[in-house]
C-alpha cells in the first residue's frame, strides 16, 4: 500500500501538468509572498512597541483582498491562499498585541 502510495506520488510529479505548474506565477508567487507571514510569525515575539498600526491595517486588508482572489480565480489557487489565510492570522495577532499594549498595558 505505502508503496503504491509513493510510486503514484513519484508519477504525478514526472508528469508534464506538474512541471508546468512549478513554473508557472500560480506556484511562484503564492511561494514569493510567504516571507510576509514568515516575518510577521517571527515577530510575534518581539517588542510590540516596534510594530506599525498602519501598516499592520494595510496588510490586513491586502491579505483579505488575496485571499478572495485566490478563492475566485480559476483554477484556485489554494497555495495563495494558505500563504494569505496565515498572514490574516498573524497580522491579527500583532494586530491584538499593539492594541493590548498601547491602550490597555500603559496607565494613562
Amino acid at each position: 500500500m505505502a508503496t503504491r502510495l509513493i510510486n503514484s506520488l513519484v508519477n504525478q510529479v514526472k508528469s508534464k501538468e506538474f512541471r508546468t505548474y512549478l513554473c508557472s506565477t500560480h506556484f511562484w508567487g503564492p511561494v514569493a509572498n510567504w516571507g510576509i507571514p514568515i516575518a510577521a510569525i517571527a515577530d510575534i515575539k518581539k517588542d510590540p512597541s516596534m510594530i506599525s498600526g498602519k501598516m499592520t491595517l494595510a496588510l490586513c486588508i491586502y491579505s483579505l483582498l488575496f485571499m478572495r482572489f485566490a478563492w475566485k480565480v480559476q483554477p484556485r489557487n489554494l497555495l495563495l491562499f494558505a500563504c494569505h489565510f496565515t498572514n490574516e492570522a498573524a497580522q491579527i495577532t500583532q494586530g491584538c498585541r499593539l492594541v493590548k499594549h498601547e491602550y490597555l498595558s500603559n496607565p494613562a
